[in-house]
């Protein structure tokens, strides 16, 4: 591809980087996790809200179903802008890259006094961290790219931790993915379509969500069971779907006999989101595209009053 901006394949891009050292993020929000957590996180038992925009909003859907699954309390996933949080909740938290997000802001403040709030954050500098009752900082974790990978990843990691899951084999099954190249076919797939099932469901959401981003990429989410009610029709020779999870019966069956390639590692989610991330990257390269600079976007989205 001619790219007038030069070679950008050739290019290190801040979300290379900040990808590969997921692994290493990782072990340090686990200890923090399980040093800090109890003072910072909802209690066992409460009702919880779980509130973010874009990326952490898949975020939130994840915790948010693993928590329930464990027995740890009715938990709810809101997008900031179409939460329903007037349900009598013992907390609302609110996951935020930035910290300065309107609709994140505006919830938080609202709710000041009314209901006790928590937050997790990657700039601690953030206003946020002056209107959370409690905050999560993982400055650590935060990133140059507007395209978030590690950030996001910490963040569920950190609160799986602090439920009690194992999150053992994640860590190396992420080093794993991350030293393993991208295959030819699919840095040339036409489209994919990401499953998942129960708390995977928002890994798969994040997954297509990141190759609209960062390649411009034609990409679809769903529940994998939802997939056999129509979405499967698109399906076909040079387009990928891609499960997340737990594998559903036959499903791969059904999506090999349509010629369209089937994948679905026995591997930590969590680790498999990142070998997404990592096409998505290579995707970028090969177009001449600028993940860290995608189109149309900013880092924090701020509305004008």
């Amino acid at each position: 591809m001619n790219d007038p901006h030069g070679n950008l394949s050739d290019l290190g891009f801040h979300m290379d980087a900040e990808l590969s050292s997921q692994p290493e993020i990782w072990e340090r929000a686990i200890r923090e996790a399980m040093s800090e957590a109890e003072d910072l996180l909802p209690l066992n038992g409460q009702k919880v809200a779980v509130i973010g925009c874009g990326t952490s909003w898949f975020m939130a859907q994840s915790y948010a179903s693993m928590r329930e699954s464990m027995g740890l309390g009715v938990t709810d996933a809101f997008t900031a802008s179409e939460a329903f949080i007037n349900r009598d909740y013992d907390k609302v938290l609110a996951i935020t890259r930035s910290g300065t997000t309107t609709e994140v802001l505006e919830t938080l403040t609202d709710l000041k006094g009314e209901v006790r709030t928590g937050a997790i954050v990657g700039d601690a500098a953030s206003p946020l961290t002056e209107i959370a009752d409690t905050v999560v900082e993982l400055p650590y974790a935060d990133e140059q790219s507007v395209v978030q990978t590690r950030f996001a990843t910490t963040t569920l990691l950190y609160l799986q931790s602090a439920m009690g899951y194992d999150v053992g084999p994640v860590i190396a099954d992420a080093r794993t993915a991350v030293a393993e190249p991208v295959p030819q076919e699919l840095i040339d797939a036409e489209q994919f379509s990401f499953l998942g099932r129960g708390w995977t469901i928002g890994l798969a959401h994040e997954a297509a969500l990141k190759m609209r981003e960062a390649s411009q990429s034609w990409t679809e989410s769903y529940p994998a069971m939802e997939y056999r009610h129509g979405p499967i029709a698109i399906a076909g020779p040079g387009r990928v779907t891609w499960l997340f999870g737990e594998e559903s019966s036959d499903l791969g069956t059904d999506v090999t006999r349509t010629g369209a390639l089937y994948i679905h590692r026995n591997s930590a989610p969590l680790a498999e989101l990142v070998r997404a991330q990592k096409v998505s990257l290579e995707r970028a390269r090969a177009r001449g595209l600028d993940p860290d600079q995608p189109r149309n976007l900013a880092r924090s989205v701020i509305l004008d009053a």
